[in-house]
């Protein structure tokens, strides 16, 4: 058998590059001897070679319908059906094969078999055949499939009248108006969508006429068809804007539907239908509701993406204010990158009437972290934290309500987030003069609870930089003075420093205390004694090595 790539190819089936194809004498004698198993094995066979471009004997083809043709078993049907697909069925000139007219009256057997899967998959074969010779004289029963029984065989008798009409009209002219007929009284959801789908796609005028007639029962339909019919009116009023009043209401009753596709689509046509601001609502607490609804993430990311194109519309932004309150309920999802978005989406539409409430909203968020072990709190309560940063330096009236929150943080083992809060806190004293005593305040109630080195530095260099008043500074003391503990001082002179006593006059201390003793130590350098020093002045005459306290400073002699 000679090889050629000229012919078409309907279907890809993978051939092994070590596959070894029978001869033709080995094909027919088993199609001719060979039970039910062999016929199989070797229509496979010849399946494959005819796929990888191997040209058949027209021989070859006489032994396939004398005995596979004939067959009940639905696994060789099954293959004659693809068979039938790919082999070549005209000659050299291009006319129809003798032996074709064997095989459409076989089909037309099939299209009358009481077993309703035959029917069905017959039917779908016939949708592949591109040989209007071979169709012909099959119409009338095709036609009569409309009536069976059963929905899979009604199904795709519409299919087959959709693409045979599609493909040659003359040979069904009355197509549209059969169909039109046979969707008005079909009570099968998947029969109505292919018959609704033809209508759209070959006479839109009567898919129309279909809808109007239907408008109130929208809800009822099957989300397969309600998809359809989103797709209809959204197709009818890019071409025909001025169509547009007359499926608004139904666009309204299919926001409603049980289905979230459908919700999905039907929000995304309401928004090109119209920009009143009720339509506009209506689109967005769809979007809300079903990212907090939906448990895929990826579903949750790709609704928000639409939920934030609305918001890029300066005419709906004023809408979406008002819907702040429930955007942020999308926060109850455990995906960081989804809180991302709310909150930025959030932060750019919060206004004066609002931020009041949002604030409120987040420092509950932040309350609930506290408790919380998942993988992304800690960046979770980082962005929180910024958002409340950007919310009160664009709202400074609101700072008041989040500071006593954001101290918290401080005391926080997470550095990162302790970190973010010093730095609002620090941006906050220097921009909101008027805030200041407030903020210096809250930050001492809190100062004494931090653990972190790094964050008691940052917020010790914020008190000694703002602390302007005489009481925060004496409390700023204080603290530091707990911290380094007891002071190597004499109790009067520690009264002194407390102001219990008053300084004795320079006049009554003894010559020698006036001026600072210069001594040697051990390893032979100088040390001057402070005057805080509690050695007594015997013990500074002593010959022997003295043993200073941790206070005094030591320098090298130098020579």
């Amino acid at each position: 058998m000679a090889t050629t790539g000229e012919s078409p190819c309907f279907s890809l089936i993978h051939v092994a590059n070590d596959a070894e194809f029978p001869s033709e004498q080995q094909l027919k004698d088993k199609f001719e001897k060979g039970d039910v198993k062999a016929k199989t094995e070797a229509l496979k066979k010849l399946i494959l070679m005819l796929n990888s471009g191997e040209k058949m004997n027209p021989s070859l083809m006489m032994y396939v319908i004398r005995f596979c043709l004939p067959t009940e078993d639905h696994m060789l049907k099954k293959l004659l059906l693809l068979f039938w697909e790919i082999v070549p069925k005209t000659s050299a000139d291009g006319k129809l094969l003798h032996e074709m007219i064997l095989v459409c009256d076989a089909y037309r057997k099939d299209l009358t078999h009481p077993n309703e899967f035959i029917r069905g998959s017959t039917l779908r074969f016939l949708c592949k055949l591109k040989e209007p010779e071979l169709l012909e004289p099959l119409m009338p029963v095709i036609k009569a499939c409309l009536e069976h029984t059963h929905s899979y065989v009604r199904r795709n008798a519409v299919l087959a009248i959709f693409t045979i009409y599609r493909s040659f009209d003359f040979l069904i002219s009355d197509a549209p108006e059969l169909i039109y007929e046979y969707l008005e009284k079909e009570q099968d959801a998947s029969c109505k969508r292919n018959a609704f789908i033809m209508l759209t796609q070959v006479d839109q005028a009567r898919a129309l006429e279909y809808l109007s007639g239907c408008v109130d029962q929208v809800n009822n339909f099957n989300e397969i068809l309600q998809l359809v019919i989103v797709e209809l009116i959204y197709k009818v009023c890019h071409t025909n804007p001025n169509e547009r009043t007359k499926f608004i209401r139904c666009i309204h009753n299919l926001v409603q539907s049980q289905s979230a596709a459908v919700r999905y689509d039907a929000a995304g046509t309401l928004v090109t239908l119209s920009t009143a601001p009720a339509a506009i609502k209506v689109a967005a607490q769809t979007y809300i509701d079903l990212i907090v609804k939906q448990s895929d993430n990826n579903v949750k990311l790709i609704v928000l993406d639409r939920l934030i194109e609305l918001r890029e519309h300066s005419s709906n932004e004023r809408v979406l204010q008002e819907l702040v309150m429930d955007i942020l309920r999308v926060l109850s999802s455990s995906e960081y990158e989804v809180r991302k978005k709310i909150l930025h989406l959030a932060l750019d539409l919060v206004s004066s009437r609002n931020v009041g409430e949002m604030v409120m909203f987040l420092k509950k968020e932040i309350n609930k972290t506290t408790n919380e072990a998942q993988e992304d709190v800690g960046r979770y309560r980082q962005l929180l934290v910024r958002t409340l940063h950007s919310a009160t330096i664009k709202f400074p009236d609101v700072a008041e309500q989040i500071f006593p929150v954001l101290m918290e943080f401080l005391s926080d083992q997470n550095e990162v987030a302790a970190s973010g809060v010093l730095l609002f806190v620090r941006e906050a004293v220097n921009r909101l003069p008027h805030l200041r005593s407030v903020i210096i305040a809250q930050l001492l109630d809190v100062f004494s609870n931090i653990r972190n080195i790094v964050i008691f530095k940052d917020a010790l260099w914020i008190l000694g930089e703002y602390a302007d008043t005489p009481e925060n500074i004496a409390q700023v003391f204080r603290f530091i003075k707990k911290a380094i503990g007891e002071l190597p001082i004499l109790e009067t002179e520690e009264a002194m420093l407390n102001g219990e006593t008053e300084e004795p006059k320079k006049e009554e201390l003894p010559k020698s205390e006036k001026q600072p003793k210069k001594l040697i130590t051990a390893d032979g350098t100088y040390a001057t004694q402070s005057a805080l020093s509690s050695a007594a002045p015997s013990t500074l005459r002593d010959e022997k090595p003295i043993l200073l306290p941790p206070n005094l400073k030591k320098t090298k002699i130098k020579h």
